[in-house]
């Protein structure tokens, strides 16, 4: 058994906060077996108070500012930079999109000890915060299909749970700060996704009706994500441009779940503009809406949920038939090339990956091989060949899902002789648009973050 000391930061459009998390990795398989390491347990040792989120102006996030906090917060915590083994810093919402937010990460990489991840993305924004909120661990227990929504200052995340397992996410442009107000109630931020659906201008005082108009809008298009209203065109309006699959809408009735700031608005009263925003007046909506008339619940975390999973659930396992050779741990922010079972059969193998590798232009790229088929030994050595052929042998990084990472490793320094890079995981599940951090090993695996989108000034 050992630990791992993570880290999460969620520099989001409203709030920023911090958690620090102990995780337990431990071997749940028999003394005569493959050792499987899992992440068996994660405590929260300490939780940082909810800042608002520093700014410079409504398009410049004060990164000066942001790493100040984390100092002191690290210092409360009692943890130095040189303790953090794993974790993710990740700046979600409206924050990510800000002129700046790339010179924000670069400012906090001091703080990554080893192996934090810097990352954005609405899709890993998803996840987090369905695990961080206990959506996840909820479906597992109950076995109920459960759409999560975290609700945020610009955006709010969606992810479509089954059985535990998360079948899909996405994102909308609803949130609680899209309109911000001056202490006099006028207008001092419109975001410009409204754009067609208010006449509200910066620096006029809004009635109530029409502040009402616009959170009946963002009502509405989390109701149609939920199947409760017909698709418009409104939806698609408010659809994030960063998602890359377009939502599809739940077949069937489903369990919702919510968190985020707005989150505790839906069964709090709160006075109208209570935090210089729309957001009290989203949760009333919200309330009175179709998204609570069936079974619906709010998250053991909200406003915390996507930091709590940032600290606890952003790192997971490989498995232990790993190959590392030549190869200088931790990496951060490999991009991943993944290639269907269609194309892992196709005659045309080692030129997909060429093209794929001088698209990524990147002297290291992870060749992902999901559902890689075991036709033994012999398969392997083909597949070696063909990799070996594409990457001239300069180095290789390949992830596979079922248990053969060693076993190709070993033939592929075989065939290109011992001094060749070469990194071969497996047990790890990654989709298209993504990245990777591999860390240190632990026992015999290694800790991997995944992550669907990288600002590439965050270096690495």
């Amino acid at each position: 058994m050992s630990e791992l000391l993570s880290v999460g930061l969620d520099v989001g459009t409203t709030t920023t906060q911090l958690v620090v998390s102990r995780l337990t990795v431990k071997n749940l398989a028999g003394s005569f077996s493959v050792p499987e390491m899992e992440i068996t347990e994660r405590e929260i040792v300490y939780r940082s108070s909810v800042f608002f989120t520093p700014l410079l102006d409504e398009s410049h996030v004060d990164g000066d500012a942001i790493a100040e906090l984390v100092a002191g917060e690290y210092e409360k915590a009692g943890i130095t930079r040189q303790q953090v083994d794993t974790g993710a810093i990740i700046i979600t919402g409206e924050t990510s999109r800000k002129d700046n937010a790339a010179a924000v990460l670069k400012a906090l990489s001091g703080f990554a000890g080893e192996f934090v991840a810097a990352t954005a993305g609405p899709d890993l924004e998803s996840a987090l915060a369905a695990k961080g909120s206990g959506a996840v661990a909820y479906s597992k227990r109950t076995g109920k299909t459960v759409l999560h929504i975290d609700i945020g200052g610009g955006t709010s995340n969606l992810a479509l749970i089954k059985d535990g397992s998360i079948l899909q996410t996405g994102c909308l442009n609803v949130g609680g700060r899209l309109i911000k107000f001056r202490e006099d109630g006028t207008v001092s931020y419109l975001s410009p996704v409204l754009t067609g659906l208010t006449d509200i201008q910066i620096g006029q005082t809004p009635t109530a009706a029409q502040i009402e108009d616009v959170v009946k809008h963002l009502t509405h298009a989390l109701e149609m994500a939920a199947g409760l209203r017909l698709k418009a065109a409104l939806f698609e309006q408010l659809s994030t441009r960063e998602v890359e699959k377009k939502w599809q809408i739940p077949d069937k009735p489903v369990v919702l779940s919510f968190s985020g700031g707005v989150a505790d608005c839906i069964e709090k009263v709160h006075r109208p503009g209570a935090f210089g925003d729309i957001g009290s007046q989203l949760g009333v909506a919200i309330r009175e809406s179709l998204l609570c008339r069936g079974e619906y619940m709010l998250g053991q975390e909200t406003i915390g949920a996507t930091v709590i999973g940032a600290g606890c659930h952003s790192a997971q396992l490989s498995g232990s038939t790993v190959f590392v050779r030549n190869v200088s741990l931790p990496i951060k922010n490999m991009p991943v090339a993944v290639f269907s079972r269609q194309e892992q059969e196709s005659s045309h193998l080692g030129a997909l990956i060429r093209q794929r590798m001088a698209e990524m232009d990147n002297p290291r790229v992870m060749l992902a091989m999901p559902g890689f088929s075991d036709g033994g030994y012999t398969r392997i050595a083909e597949l070696a060949e063909i990799i070996l052929e594409a990457t001239t042998g300069k180095g290789v990084y390949v992830c596979l899902e079922g248990d053969m990472a060693k076993a190709l490793g070993q033939r592929l320094s075989l065939q290109a002789g011992e001094n060749m890079p070469c990194l071969c995981i497996d047990r790890v599940r990654i989709t298209e648009q993504s990245y990777l951090d591999v860390g240190k090993p632990v026992g015999p695996a290694l800790p991997v973050v995944i992550k669907t989108l990288v600002l590439s000034a965050a270096g690495g």
